[in-house]
């Protein structure tokens, strides 16, 4: 874990006009400068770079931040990644945590892996570009596949000879351990414990992480070197930095290509991948011969929602593979299938068309994935009356894990044209599935719960009784808070607060309008003060906009019901007091990317909280009426949720159910009439109220 102190080293270095330049010509205009954005196809330039502010944001897709989100978007990094990103640029030092004796272990071993699999990587790109035999063998094969030197260098392919032992032999006259040329999978130990090349003889694809490092190995043999060798390639196997569920062939060269062109193609092998990069389409990964996995989807899933995969005809292996695209259409990604014509492959057939003709003859021929399916296995039914049964049966399962119901409702309708079957049979048959998987779910995720109340019980010291019970059924009442304005409202702690309002959907209502500017203030003004106030011996005690705002909502016995608002609202709450504290410069370097990127969004120069003018027209500054604008603000968004809250209240005290729990009826009741006697107070404070647009 980085420190604070290091993370601010690193923000005060990264100066933005530096680190977006790297990647986007700029030029100036009036105090900004401008250029063409990175994340969208940007015709006309659209996107700002603040160099007083240090942010950066497109006015077309909205995407932007300040330096570390700058990177982690184009980059497609964790925050922790992007920070040591620029810390690498700036030459700063990275000062993390002192980790236990067996994380250190760990990290070590990992670091070493990574280590071996880069000296590896090196040695084989050297013996193809200068060995005779990789000149002759290695250097030979790519260039009949058609590739492109710099195509080589770029995805840095390389050759390991025919030598069952010259790799092992250097990596260990050059210090590398035995231990772990064995871990990584680039050698392997006999029975009478010599060390063999794992890839003799072929050449080489190295497999890249998403940012960049070499994970893995695969190896094709070829002609000249099949001497009683049967399988065409091998891979690195399992390891401590390897798992082959989790990685994607191509995905570090692709991820740009694929957020910008926001559509991702999927190939089975390694030059089919090349080959595509080398025509110009670059928004292209492999699953390397294996049918994607859960790990794999997220990845994708990561830089678009949109997917075609491409067929070169083989009727087997489209089988084979459709089975898992399910579990595409269960992340509610939108897939495409595309049929190459007979005898070609991705690979060939990009050898053959340049990028616009490749991409034409995709976007001519790509159908979505349900039409595809249900044509394919319409096919090998024929008019089998069991077969049909099975197909029907199969459509159903792909159609039921479509999380869009609109989605759902538009396959149903042309499946049973297709199918010559009546809408109300797959829409029964769909019903059926989802309730099935709905009930699954459910009890999975009663069982998580359980398990996870029973351990945290446990770590606790008491012990967990057989049937933890639901706690949504209780009625939650305030909690008795006082003190000063030192203290911080249980509510503002942890995120216990409970409103009978929906969490979600509900951005659009006036209160939740307030809130958001109220957390603005917070951001913007949290360590100002903003008044200050009398106590019993006539001293004046400065007053911070954070603690009126905290002891504020307090006083009403309400929190602010977003959330992540009330995650930044404790935060700011417990470090208020702290010297040197600056809630702007806080959040904007806060290690979750969430709340940072909102951070930027609070401040940024086009959101205003409002516009006010003297009678002598000089413009006045938030920062200068602090002292009228955040009560306003206030009492605005207080009136407002409370009074949507009585309105979900009146909707939950109509359950049938509370007619026979008198105690949570009761309790229901006096909640209410609490909060109706608030709004009526509010209501007299308001008079004639005037609301902030």
């Amino acid at each position: 874990m980085i420190d604070q102190i290091t993370i601010d080293r690193i923000l005060d270095a990264a100066q933005i006009m530096d680190v977006v330049s790297d990647f986007v010509t700029l030029r100036k205009r009036g105090v900004n400068y401008v250029g063409l954005c990175p994340f969208h196809s940007d015709k006309t330039p659209s996107f700002y770079v603040s160099p007083a502010k240090g942010l950066c944001k497109c006015f077309a897709c909205g995407k932007g931040g300040n330096a570390v989100h700058f990177i982690m978007e184009h980059e497609q990094m964790s925050y922790p990644e992007a920070l040591k990103y620029l810390a690498k640029k700036y030459n700063i030092e990275i000062k993390e945590r002192e980790l236990s004796d067996e994380e250190k272990f760990v990290q070590s071993e990992r670091e070493s892996l990574f280590i071996v699999n880069n000296f590896a990587r090196d040695y084989f790109q050297n013996i193809l570009k200068n060995h005779i035999d990789g000149r002759s063998i290695g250097m030979a094969y790519f260039r009949n596949r058609g590739f492109r030197d710099d195509i080589i260098e770029k995805f840095q392919l390389g050759y390991c000879t025919e030598s069952h032992d010259a790799f092992s032999k250097e990596a260990i006259q050059k210090g590398y351990k035995k231990e772990y040329l064995v871990k990584t999978g680039l050698c392997y130990e006999t029975d009478d414990h010599r060390l063999r090349d794992r890839f003799w003889g072929r050449v080489i694809f190295p497999v890249h992480t998403l940012s960049g490092k070499v994970v893995a190995f695969g190896g094709r043999v070829l002609a000249s070197a099949t001497k009683g060798v049967k399988v065409k390639y091998v891979n690195s196997p399992e390891s401590e930095i390897y798992h082959k569920s989790n990685e994607l062939y191509g995905i570090y060269f692709a991820k740009q290509a694929i957020v910008k062109q926001d559509r991702c193609f999927l190939v089975e092998g390694y030059t089919d991948v090349i080959s595509m990069h080398q025509s110009g389409i670059e928004n292209v990964v492999a699953s390397s011969g294996t049918a994607l996995t859960p790990g794999q989807i997220r990845m994708i899933h990561r830089f678009t929602n949109n997917m075609t995969v491409l067929y070169d005809g083989d009727a087997a292996g489209i089988k084979a593979s459709i089975r898992g695209i399910d579990m595409l259409l269960e992340e509610g990604m939108n897939i495409k299938v595309c049929l190459l014509p007979d005898g070609d492959d991705p690979d060939s057939f990009a050898r053959k068309h340049n990028s616009t003709e490749f991409q034409a003859f995709i976007s001519e021929h790509e159908t979505d994935f349900i039409r595809f399916k249900t044509n394919l296995l319409l096919e090998d039914a024929g008019k089998d009356p069991i077969k049909r049964a099975e197909l029907i049966g199969n459509l159903v399962q792909s159609i039921s894990v479509i999380p869009e119901a609109i989605v759902r409702d538009v396959y149903i309708k042309e499946c049973a044209q297709l199918l010559h079957v009546e809408d109300k049979l797959l829409v029964a048959e769909v019903a059926k599935r989802r309730e099935t998987q709905a009930e699954k779910r459910a009890e999975q995720t009663e069982r998580e719960r359980r398990m996870a109340e029973r351990t945290a019980m446990m770590s606790q010291g008491s012990t967990p009784p057989e049937d933890v019970p639901m706690p949504n059924g209780d009625i939650p009442l305030p909690p008795e808070v006082d003190g000063g304005y030192t203290d911080v409202p249980p509510a503002l702690q942890e995120d216990s607060y409970a409103s009978f309002i929906p969490q979600e959907g509900k951005e659009g209502q006036e209160f939740y309008k307030f809130e958001r500017l109220i957390l603005q203030a917070v951001v913007r003004y949290g360590e100002k003060i903003m008044c200050n106030l009398t106590d019993e011996e006539g001293n004046e005690i400065p007053v911070t906009v954070i603690e009126y705002v905290v002891n504020d909502l307090k006083e009403d016995e309400l929190a602010f019901h977003n959330p992540l608002h009330r995650q930044m609202l404790s935060e700011a709450a417990a470090h208020m007091h702290d010297s040197n504290f600056i809630a702007e410069r806080y959040f904007l370097a806060h290690p979750d990317p969430v709340i940072s990127k909102l951070s930027v969004d609070l401040i940024n120069v086009r959101y205003q909280l409002s516009k006010y003018h003297s009678k002598s027209q000089k413009i006045v500054t938030d920062e200068e009426r602090l002292y009228e604008l955040v009560p306003m603000l206030m009492i605005n968004f207080k009136y407002a949720i409370v009074t949507e809250e009585l309105k979900h209240m009146l909707y939950a005290l109509q359950d049938p159910s509370l007619a026979h729990d008198n105690e949570k009826c009761d309790s229901l009741m006096q909640r209410y009439n609490e909060l109706r006697t608030v709004q009526s107070i509010m209501a007299k404070r308001l008079g004639d109220r005037v609301v902030l647009r």
